[in-house]
């Protein structure tokens, strides 16, 4: 890894030429780069309600008997027509990615013409319709209301599945993929204790139950928009840079839109590293643990806590084993807590190998299991696709583990910062874990972009996030049977996208002066 050899401690600003230092504002843009930059915000801002308006269509609507959208005059007219819906969310795609690409020119390390509040005013605006539409990308939202539901009807969520415990005519149970149906929960009792509470509010108002989930990601998400500023200055990073790269594409789409609930447990883990790093470390070390509690993968930062902690107070073994116990103790702990004072149990450790169930493409330890059980049968050794998945998992695991071990120890050593040891920690995690959705990429993204300054690593980053943001569909409609309005809708979005990217030639493609 070609980041390894970052500054072991904090850098100061006044003597790294990349960041801004305390209190100083990064030089005024020039009359062009302002011309440019309403340009770039506007196009951006144009896509996200190209997005939204597509969403009416081609959305993660609630199944049709409970769509609230079905019958009215102008709303409910887009669902009949989804493949023009289809089109105008890819061509919104394309338009926010590019705005966030031309946005970079302008938050790049070294040549920096923004302050965070102006690039958090942009990244508000092109959340902003996204937040107000019906979901798109997946149907996950439902999935939480359907378990919170489970629970609040004193069910155990992770013995029952929604169809066991709400019956299969529940518009909640409707509104989900099959597979998910009969299966338990797989989220942890902090999150399921947040969705009690919002089905507590909402009660059977779907739309509005649906709502108070973005409501919370949006919160969460407000959590990273601080702290990545904070932890940048920390690992010398240009801190408009490292929130640009941060609040991605694949943030915009997934978190903000898709509702996933990694928003949550990402927010919460990074204040902690930020307070345990700035205040106390027994604080930062409960927070992580309170995001443990939603999604266990969460637990890793802690390692990396403990390694700065023991870091900075003189490093060696026995101060790591000391903190890391500590950390250890206060993180898992907090999860024991949320799991007992919650009513819930710790039935949670035996659901976690329920997304298995999914043989997701991303995941190389999954591809690998396919791979040698197809072998398998063209040797004529039969059928053990089962088995083979079992072990490449498994050793993808151990792989995984391996890799954060030495990742802290690097830590402790001063070579590499505690964040950035982060970022690759649940790289590794999620990389080699049986299960790897596009939004996963986020956990390592994020912490890389506040902690790393080697600019092929960023520049990797950045590509990854506007390719992989594009390759999802953002269909949260069910389309299996009628998969031929994919390629249609694409076509005519390429050919269609050619129209505001004539609007915009020359206005945003000139490298900005520095």
């Amino acid at each position: 890894m070609t980041g390894t050899a970052e500054a072991p401690a904090p850098v100061p600003a006044a003597v790294s030429p990349s960041v801004t230092p305390p209190g100083a504002q990064p030089p005024p843009p020039t009359p062009d780069e302002r011309r440019r930059l309403r340009t770039v915000r506007r196009f951006g801002t144009t896509g996200a309600l190209l997005m939204a308006v597509g969403a009416l269509g081609c959305g993660a609507t609630p199944a049709p008997a409970y769509n609230p959208l079905l019958g009215t005059r102008v709303l409910g007219l887009w669902g009949r027509m989804p493949t023009v819906s289809l089109t105008l969310a890819y061509i919104g795609m394309g338009m926010l990615v590019l705005a966030w690409l031309w946005l970079g020119r302008l938050a790049w390390p070294g040549r920096v013409r923004l302050s965070v509040r102006q690039l958090t005013r942009i990244l508000v605006m092109w959340m902003a319709p996204l937040a107000v539409a019906p979901p798109l990308f997946s149907t996950d939202v439902y999935g939480y209301l359907s378990q919170a539901e489970v629970v609040s009807r004193g069910f155990d969520p992770y013995i029952y599945g929604a169809a066991q415990a709400l019956g299969l005519s529940d518009p909640l149970v409707a509104s989900i993929p099959t597979i998910w149906r009969t299966t338990p929960s797989p989220y942890g009792p902090g999150f399921l204790s947040f969705g009690r509470l919002i089905t507590a509010i909402a009660g059977d108002d779907i739309v509005l139950g649906v709502y108070l989930h973005r409501a919370l990601a949006l919160a969460s998400l407000g959590l990273v928009i601080w702290a990545v500023p904070h932890l940048a200055r920390r690992a010398g990073v240009e801190p408009i840079a490292a929130l640009w790269l941060a609040i991605s594409p694949l943030v915009l789409f997934h978190l903000v839109s898709g509702i996933h609930n990694d928003a949550i447990m990402m927010g919460v883990v990074l204040a902690g590293m930020e307070i345990g790093m700035r205040r106390s470390w027994v604080l930062g070390a409960l927070l992580i643990g309170l995001g443990a509690s939603g999604k266990i993968p969460a637990v890793v930062a802690l390692g990396f806590l403990a390694a700065h902690v023991a870091h900075e107070r003189g490093g060696g073994f026995a101060r790591l084993v000391r903190y890391g116990a500590g950390c250890s103790a206060l993180g898992l702990g907090t999860v024991a807590a949320v799991s007992v004072g919650s009513g819930l149990g710790f039935g949670w450790i035996q659901a976690l190998a329920v997304p298995n169930l999914l043989r997701s493409w991303l995941s190389v330890t999954t591809d690998l299991g396919v791979l040698g059980g197809w072998l398998g049968g063209i040797l004529g050794l039969g059928d053990h696709t089962d088995a083979v998945l079992d072990l490449t998992r498994a050793a993808g695991l151990g792989v995984a583990a391996l890799v954060c071990v030495l990742l802290v120890f690097m830590v402790l050593n001063g070579r590499l910062h505690a964040i950035a040891g982060m970022g690759y920690g649940f790289g590794a995690v999620f990389l080699a874990g049986p299960v790897l959705h596009p939004w996963y990429l986020l956990w390592a993204v994020v912490p890389l972009a506040a902690s790393v300054r080697n600019p092929k690593i960023r520049g990797f980053a950045v590509a990854v996030c506007a390719i992989v943001a594009l390759l999802v569909p953002p269909t949260g409609a069910d389309f299996s049977f009628r998969t031929y309005q994919l390629p249609m809708a694409i076509t005519a979005a390429a050919l269609l996208a050619l129209v505001p990217l004539a609007a915009v030639r020359g206005r945003v493609t000139r490298t900005p002066s520095t």
